[in-house]
């Protein structure tokens, strides 16, 4: 076979995903994130990049932000630019299936090709340093006395920090639809709020306060896990008397219409880059909880995940 036509023929198998992962690795991993910098999804998909790059996995990683509508935004983008496309990918979560449920957007999840869950972790509320309630007694007592003076700063509509805090007014006897939040399209954004004393509380991941909570600007008042955080010493709410236990996670998802082949690709790259030292030192920095979840037991955790969320926010009092 004549070079020509070999470097043909090799073109033709690459484009249809028959080549293992080496043989197009020239190809960048182009990772969608919808939401603005300096959030947790943002966090997320640049340490899953830098972990691909440093395993071996993927020789670029090309990054493009898109925020707003708790992700939706991001996520119409990537259904209408990564169609059949091998190479990319989209962080998304617990965050972007509220936002679904409360937004009824005509693009939809399922239109994606689902590859891994990768972290768990819960949301962690704080206020700013100066700010005269010491605690989640202190912010509960307001609440009781006027729901619409407690401001809570966070994710879009329909986040797990939203759903937290109408589940805490539920659980305290306050009608949750009274409850004032205020979302930000990105963690940057939600931050500066809290800083600015512009919310009354802030609820994120830890990772996405951390330094500020290690700078004496903000202080934690409670933690929606089971049981306190490794590391963490932040009390759950469940441990001050209100029964608010509501994980988060974040996953990847490929562009829709990719082969299975395409799919087994992309699933085998998350796998390699999570088990990369570059990765295991994200999880330990961030305060995220591995939790990589693959192939059909994710696609069926997706499924119960939004049949939980939609019961809980109806609950909640969030879905009218």
């Amino acid at each position: 076979m004549r070079r020509d036509q070999f470097l043909h023929s090799l073109a033709a198998l690459a484009a249809g995903g028959a080549l293992p992962l080496t043989a197009r690795a020239a190809a960048p991993v182009k990772m969608m994130i919808p939401a603005n910098p300096a959030g947790g999804w943002d966090l997320t998909g640049r340490s899953l990049g830098k972990a691909l790059i440093d395993s071996g996995a993927a020789d670029t990683v090309q990054y493009e932000n898109k925020g707003g509508a708790a992700g939706i935004l991001g996520l119409a983008q990537f259904v209408n630019s990564a169609k059949g496309d091998p190479n990319a990918m989209m962080v998304m979560g617990a965050v972007m299936l509220g936002g679904i449920i409360t937004g009824k957007p005509p693009v939809q999840l399922q239109q994606c090709t689902p590859i891994a869950r990768i972290t768990s972790e819960y949301n962690v509320f704080v206020v700013p340093a100066e700010s005269p309630l010491k605690n989640m007694k202190d912010v509960v007592e307001q609440l009781k006395k006027d729901p619409g003076s407690v401001k809570w700063g966070g994710g879009s509509r329909g986040s797990t920090e939203h759903i937290s805090a109408s589940m805490l007014a539920r659980a305290v006897g306050v009608d949750p639809k009274k409850v004032n939040y205020v979302a930000f399209r990105g963690g940057g954004e939600a931050v500066a709020a809290i800083l600015g004393g512009n919310v009354t509380v802030g609820g994120s991941g830890y990772s996405e306060f951390a330094e500020h909570i290690a700078a004496g600007k903000m202080r934690t008042i409670g933690v929606t896990s089971a049981a306190r955080l490794p590391g963490i010493n932040v009390p759950t709410l469940k441990e001050q008397g209100y029964d608010v236990v509501l994980g988060n996670w974040r996953g990847v998802y490929g562009g829709p219409g990719i082969t299975p082949a395409q799919r087994a690709t992309l699933t085998d790259m998350i796998v390699k880059a999570t088990r990369h030292k570059t990765w295991q030192d994200a999880l330990q920095k961030n305060g995220w909880t591995p939790a990589l979840l693959a192939g059909k037991p994710f696609d069926d955790f997706v499924d119960s995940e939004f049949a939980s969320l939609r019961a809980t926010m109806h609950l909640s009092g969030m879905l009218g």
